[in-house]
């Protein structure tokens, strides 16, 4: 992916672009209005156009007209935008200010909800000098050029920022790897549209389309206005007293309630149902909290439910920004592995058509985040032992056992030749030599099951011959690789529905019982998204849910998000 501008950047060329146009605007500098620009300015007063031009266009780095400049590239950007529209001002029509202007700062306000400070972009900057702007009837041409060109820079800024992310992506988290599909238009869209043609193109255009961005963005929304609910933080008070997570008097109690029902407004409870209000409250947002839904309250269900607005709203923040670091269009058939949750979602048309646990990488072996698209389905597969494996878990059980821990574990050894070794005769000295796998069976690690998705990480979906895993609600304890609850059942689906191969349980467990690898080439290939998303929607797709911080990346972001 592109690289992102820091905030300290934009605004070290902020204010260097308005020293360099006051500066320039003293001097003498006219030129003609190139051909093609159709804007019209009826009050000659307010501006001189061919003057502006001329000034502007001696101002600005010449742009290529052939290409467009890179995103990282702003101020070539921003010629390329002036290019377009013949040097004439983008954010003013023969009235004077355009009301886009007047759009485009209301935008820049609202995203607050898309977890970026505005004041990122300088907003009540802006808003003053528009104020001022409005004020004079022949405002001064070096005012309107810097105006003009620091609302067109800031528009750039915000558009790369929605469409790609405000923070670099590898100094928040060195495992991410999910591509973006996302194009870089904004400065040919802004001015053909507003510069030519005077339509204000919405910075929505740039934000993400997935609907889990929209909903991260209302309840974000919703979460900057819990900051200031005082019902709300009366209630979070009186919860910090509680100690005896069994034993809460009836002010605590009441307390517990309120927070709830003024956190998640869209339960509702029932007097037919055998729980109490209080304990169906309490199951509800510990199914909100990805805890186990007892009911009960515990020191786990306390602490998530003390967390402060603010805090919640961070969370929110870093889930806007990793979305905006995946594809906007996921296509219409994918799988998605949410890291965070330990859960897989295969969705089509907009439907989900499966939903599974998972068992994810322990936080010691961290499943990366990334995507591929699934080549083929593996039954029987053979697992050979990766190196990371090999080292941390084979050698230490040869050193212990030699031969005895490699018959426990089914593994075979072979050498350069392919020929296999007397496991009895490896030992911490000269393991290395060899490469060593499990044949299909039972207890081979990848289970009956596995389906591939080419990548230099050797990352894919498998079966397990321990299912002992999924009832749990921590499942970050595999090696890196993502066990899925339902393997066989994928596979049917996939081979059955999707690629129309007439394949039936029958055929499978015949397959299975020869312990004989056959490989199922996929002619419709099967995007797969490994994310790590700390906020993801319900099963419903109508409400956001939190799930727990695994491999601890949150702070971080967090952290780099508040800097810029």
């Amino acid at each position: 992916m592109l690289a992102n501008d820091s905030g300290s950047g934009v605004k070290r060329v902020s204010l260097f672009l308005f020293l360099l146009l006051f500066i320039a605007a003293s001097q003498s500098c006219k030129g003609p209005v190139k051909e093609g620009s159709k804007k019209e300015f009826d009050d000659a007063d307010y501006i001189d156009l061919e003057a502006f031009s001329g000034k502007l266009q001696s101002l600005l780095p010449k742009a290529d007209s052939a290409t467009h400049p890179k995103i990282e590239d702003i101020s070539g950007n921003l010629g390329y935008v002036y290019q377009q529209t013949g040097y004439a001002p983008v954010w003013m029509n023969g009235r004077g200010i355009s009301p886009a202007a007047d759009s485009f700062i209301a935008e820049l306000e609202d995203m607050y909800a898309d977890g970026i400070n505005p004041e990122r972009y300088h907003v009540l900057t802006l808003k003053n000098e528009l104020r001022k702007l409005r004020k004079e009837k022949t405002p001064a041409q070096d005012h309107l050029i810097a105006f003009d060109t620091t609302m067109t820079r800031t528009y750039l800024s915000a558009a790369k920022d929605l469409l790609l992310g405000a923070v670099r992506i590898r100094k928040a988290d060195s495992l991410w790897y999910n591509s973006n599909d996302s194009s870089w238009t904004a400065a040919s869209v802004l001015g053909k549209e507003l510069g030519l043609n005077d339509i204000y193109p919405s910075l929505d255009a740039y934000r993400s389309k997935l609907p889990t961005y929209a909903l991260l963005r209302e309840e974000c929304r919703r979460y900057t206005a819990l900051q200031k609910d005082s019902v709300l933080l009366s209630a979070l008070a009186g919860i910090k007293t509680i100690v005896n997570t069994r034993e809460l008097d009836s002010a605590q109690e009441a307390s517990l309630v309120l927070a709830i029902k003024q956190t998640l407004p869209w339960v509702k409870t029932s007097a037919q149902d055998s729980m109490s209000e209080t304990a169906q409250l309490i199951a509800a947002y510990q199914d909100y909290a990805h805890t186990k839904p007892t009911g009960k309250l515990d020191t786990s269900t306390l602490r998530k439910l003390s967390r402060s607005p603010e805090e919640i709203t961070g969370i929110l923040q870093a889930n806007l920004e990793r979305v905006r670091w995946l594809k906007q269009d996921m296509q219409e058939m994918y799988v998605l592995v949410n890291i965070p949750l330990a859960e897989l979602f295969f969705r089509r048309d907009g439907k989900e058509i499966m939903h599974m646990r998972t068992v994810v990488g322990k936080p010691s072996r961290q499943t990366p985040s990334l995507n591929a698209d699934m080549a083929n389905v593996v039954i029987n597969p053979p697992w050979g032992v990766p190196p990371t494996i090999l080292k941390k878990d084979v050698l230490p059980g040869i050193t212990k056992s030699g031969g005895a821990y490699m018959r426990k574990k089914g593994l075979e050894a072979f050498d350069s030749k392919g020929r296999k070794i007397d496991a009895g005769t490896i030992n911490a000295s000269n393991y290395k030599r060899y490469s060593y796998r499990q044949p299909p069976g039972h207890s081979n690690a990848l289970g009956y099951v596995k389906f591939n998705l080419p990548n230099k990480w050797d990352i894919y979906l498998h079966d397990t011959p321990h299912r002992e895993d999924f009832p749990n609600r921590y499942r970050a304890k595999s090696s890196g690789c993502v066990r899925i609850e339902k393997p066989q059942e994928m596979a049917l689906l996939i081979l059955n529905e999707i690629e129309k191969k007439d394949f039936t349980q029958e055929k499978l467990d015949k397959m299975i019982s020869t312990h004989r690898t056959t490989w199922e080439i996929l002619k419709n290939k099967i995007p797969v998204h490994l994310v790590y998303l700390t906020a993801f929607e319900d099963r419903d797709n109508t409400h956001i849910r939190l799930a727990d911080d695994v491999y601890k990346r949150d702070s971080k972001l967090i952290g780099l998000l508040n800097e810029i």
